[in-house]
């Protein structure tokens, strides 16, 4: 099992940044140029991007112990951990197995999972297995996939190989990730975190402002972000939103307990 990071290195507080599914580090990295103060570390998580793309474990376990083990071996000290989607839903996981390794959280579009359904995963599985791969060039890429931000990242990260571009990832590997996330929601380690948090939404994303409220409320040491430009992902459509919303908050002193509010920006 190989895993794939990038590190800015320096000597500021270090942020590993943890992308979603079907992503990579490489959708991360202009986050990562934007924080100039900080030593910022990118992972390619277990079966997607340059880590090994058939792993053999996807748990949540599996995910949670691989950002574990790079806060513990390459950086040494706890870290600033901040996660998009399933990378969200992993940092809430590591930080309530370690939080001797989490200083700050930050969490965009990421909830305590359990929300989807078999048909739900299936139809990502269709969607994937629609790509006309490989694709001979970028345009023919950009031809089925469109010019949306998302489908630019998944272009900008294609493995170019002899036969043409390929995804770096399995959609079946994608599915069976998913599956582990979807098993059952994780309120008792999100409701027990005591770690200063942002929790960041895109106003056009994924949760509803119902779920949205539900998870704040039940969270403790919170800020509330809605990015009104948003959508899922955010980090990607509303990046100047983003950034400043993130840079804010790594900047400050820690969340008083039990200190929750609500902003929009």
């Amino acid at each position: 099992m190989e895993l794939y990071l990038t590190d800015k290195g320096g000597d500021g507080p270090p942020v590993v940044l943890l992308h979603g599914l079907a992503g990579s580090g490489t959708e991360m990295a202009q986050t990562a140029a934007a924080l100039r103060d900080h030593r910022v570390i990118t992972l390619d998580a277990r079966g997607h991007g340059r880590s090994t793309t058939r792993p053999d474990d996807v748990s949540r376990a599996a995910h949670t112990a691989d950002v574990v083990f790079v806060i513990e071996t390459v950086i040494g000290q706890p870290v600033a951990l901040v996660g998009q989607s399933m990378g969200g839903h992993t940092a809430l996981l590591v930080a309530s197995a370690r939080p001797d390794l989490v200083g700050r959280l930050v969490l965009l579009e990421a909830g305590v999972g359990g929300d989807g359904t078999f048909e739900s995963r299936e139809a990502l599985r269709g969607f994937f297995d629609s790509w006309p791969i490989p694709f001979a060039t970028t345009a023919d890429a950009r031809a089925f996939l469109g010019d949306s931000v998302l489908s630019r990242a998944w272009i900008d990260d294609l493995e170019g190989r002899a036969d043409g571009l390929w995804p770096r990832f399995d959609p079946e590997v994608l599915v069976e990730t998913l599956a582990h996330v979807d098993a059952h929601p994780h309120w008792a380690e999100w409701c027990s975190l005591d770690v200063p948090t942002l929790a960041v939404f895109g106003a056009v994303g994924m949760f509803s402002p119902v779920a949205q409220r539900e998870f704040v409320s039940r969270g403790r040491k919170v800020r509330h972000v809605t990015l009104d430009e948003g959508s899922h992902d955010a980090h990607l459509d509303a990046f100047d939103s983003w950034i400043r919303e993130l840079s804010a908050f790594l900047a400050l002193c820690p969340t008083p307990p039990g200190d929750s509010e609500q902003r929009h920006g």
